[in-house]
């Protein structure tokens, strides 16, 4: 990779730039000057919902065209964007709330942007998942953002299994109609931990279901599920998590053979766990399993 150094403020290209623009996750109120700002003076907004934004910029007087830009024609839509960059417009990209590539699309637009020397500044804004952690009384820091799991119940199921050792606090996002499979799963895999449920943020109903995964649980089969949900799930606080211990009694081989196969490790984490639990060199581990002299 060739080092890239490229100033947000200097215009040191005769291209545009990519603002990236935090919309409010519910109280039009958590929308910044800076934002409004930035959306009134671009040339265009590429927008997740254009129906959903165009109701943000009648709010707040912008009347700046939009282009829609979502999941569905981000191959379609990112050459033309780049194109238009190239012209020197100034383009802003929002999602229908909170920030930009996060469980949003963004990412592959910032990715091209980055690779053709456009400029990508980011604003600071409302984000759901920092918003709950924060309030939810669990550990904040080290926290790991997972977002949504995977929809089919046997997916979702094995990336549990290989967040069961984190110990960091984990965040997700999930929706309504899903919320009591997806804690089921979660009681089910990990054990009966500390979890917060956090829904209607920064709105008039805001609230927060705190508990631990059987109590929550409970309260989802006998409440009415309304709203996208923050998960705030408390991390593996036990010194060692059976599943990762290394069967030392198996030959070296043999041992990575397992942590790949059983805990879906990659081979060069496995190689690096048979060596720290074999005090050997991680060095001697791969010749081992890849038979080199």
């Amino acid at each position: 990779m060739v080092l890239q150094v490229i100033s947000s403020f200097k215009g040191q290209t005769s291209n545009g730039t990519l603002y990236l623009v935090p919309t409010p996750i519910g109280n039009l109120g958590d929308m910044t000057p800076r934002a409004i700002e930035v959306l009134g003076e671009v040339d265009l907004i590429a927008a997740e919902d254009t129906r959903n934004t165009q109701k943000l910029l009648n709010h707040f007087n912008i009347s700046t065209k939009q282009i829609s830009f979502h999941e569905h024609n981000t191959k379609e839509r990112i050459p033309k964007l780049v194109e238009k960059l190239k012209t020197g417009i100034n383009i802003a990209q929002v999602s229908d709330a909170g920030m930009p590539s996060i469980s949003d699309p963004g990412h592959e637009l910032v990715e091209t942007c980055i690779k053709e020397d456009i400029p990508v500044v980011p604003l600071p804004g409302a984000n759901a998942g920092i918003t709950a952690l924060i309030a939810s009384g669990l550990i904040p820091q080290p926290f790991y953002f997972y977002g949504f799991l995977p929809r089919k119940n046997s997916e979702q199921k094995q990336e549990l299994t290989n967040l069961k050792g984190h110990t960091s606090t984990i965040i997700f996002y999930e929706a309504p109609h899903r919320l009591k499979k997806t804690l089921k799963n979660m009681l089910e895999v990990l054990g009966n931990r500390k979890v917060v449920l956090c829904r209607e943020l920064t709105k008039k109903f805001e609230e927060f279901i705190r508990g631990n995964l059987e109590e929550v649980m409970e309260w989802a089969n006998t409440s009415e599920i309304r709203g996208e949900f923050v998960i705030i799930l408390d991390g593996n606080h036990n010194e060692q998590v059976e599943e990762n211990k290394v069967t030392t009694n198996l030959s070296i081989e043999e041992q990575v053979k397992e942590l790949i196969e059983d805990r879906n490790l990659k081979p060069n984490q496995a190689i690096k766990e048979v060596a720290k639990e074999n005090g050997l060199k991680k060095q001697e581990v791969y010749n081992l399993y890849h038979h080199l002299d």
